[in-house]
């Protein structure tokens, strides 16, 4: 089965913040319950175009870490469609405990296949990758992620009449696609900026290979490295999901959202901007998180 495109317009709400610009957030992370948010559209294509193209026997084959909302979008995605998928997934050690791993238990629940390699082997994805088309040369295999031209083109999807009006347009950045496809399709007098939750110095040149523009700027949002968790993370997230009724994650929009009200205190936006943010899901990495926060003895995410 392929996937659908929503039958119900995603909300903008507003946040009340009280200061000189207006705040939106765009919620993706509604459009479905399993393949949330950004994850949704960069499938889209990759997914669509494949089952469009093979008869029989699909295979879906992508990569990520031990709670990565990518794994757990494509699981979902294949027990929706009717498609094997195969997660490889970085560190040996998780194989005698993946069932400690909600993310994981969720990926295997859907029906994914789990193939555990060492940090060294998943550095070198070419190379698996290789091995992999060798072994199952029919399949699709999607990069960890799920950035490549077709998830930029799916991305294209989260922009629409009512994102038109915006000076700003905000997204976390961990691959990069996301941020891509914004920045090749938003409007001409719109700027774009990217939250970095990863120390990746080339990030930025991976992003100018998937759109033809330069509208975009990056901000280091990372708070000590991708998929730390910080105190202040924790307690940020909580507070604004109080006041403003809104779950956040602690990888990407968590980051995204602290860092921007940062921003907007350090008067970064000019006075009567409009800004949007997107929020591009995730919030199944919540009970992970919330799982090693309190092996720590730590606040947990509410």
């Amino acid at each position: 089965m392929l996937l659908q495109l929503p039958t119900e317009t995603i909300p903008i709400q507003e946040i009340p913040i009280h200061k000189k610009v207006k705040l939106f957030i765009k919620r993706e992370d509604l459009i479905h319950p399993q393949i949330s948010g950004n994850k949704y559209w960069k499938l889209f294509y990759n997914i669509n175009n494949y089952l469009e193209t093979l008869a029989e026997n699909p295979l879906i084959i992508t990569f990520g870490g031990a709670y990565s909302n990518h794994i757990s979008a494509v699981s979902a995605t294949g027990k929706l469609s009717g498609i094997k998928t195969l997660g490889i997934i970085r560190g040996e050690e998780l194989e005698q405990k993946w069932r400690d791993n909600p993310t994981l238990v969720l990926a295997k629940r859907n029906g994914m296949n789990l193939k555990f390699v060492t940090r060294e082997e998943y550095r070198h994805k070419e190379k698996l990758t290789e091995f992999l088309l060798h072994e199952f040369p029919e399949a699709l295999i999607i990069p960890e992620g799920g950035t490549n031209k077709n998830a930029v083109q799916g991305v294209k999807m989260m922009l629409n009449n009512d994102t038109k009006d915006f000076d700003y347009l905000c997204t976390a950045v961990g691959t990069g696609g996301t941020l891509a496809g914004i920045s090749e399709f938003c409007e001409d007098n719109q700027k774009v900026i990217g939250f970095k939750v990863v120390e990746d110095s080339s990030l930025e040149n991976k992003i100018l290979e998937l759109t033809s523009k330069r509208n975009f700027h990056l901000t280091d949002a990372a708070f000590g490295g991708y998929g730390k968790i910080n105190d202040e993370n924790v307690r940020f997230m909580n507070d604004f999901k109080v006041k403003f009724k809104i779950p956040l994650e602690p990888v990407y929009t968590g980051k995204m959202m602290l860092k921007l009200f940062e921003m907007i205190d350090a008067d970064y936006f000019p006075e009567g901007s409009k800004i949007l943010c997107f929020h591009t899901g995730g919030l199944q990495g919540i009970e992970g998180a919330n799982l090693l926060l309190e092996k720590q003895n730590r606040n947990l995410i509410i």
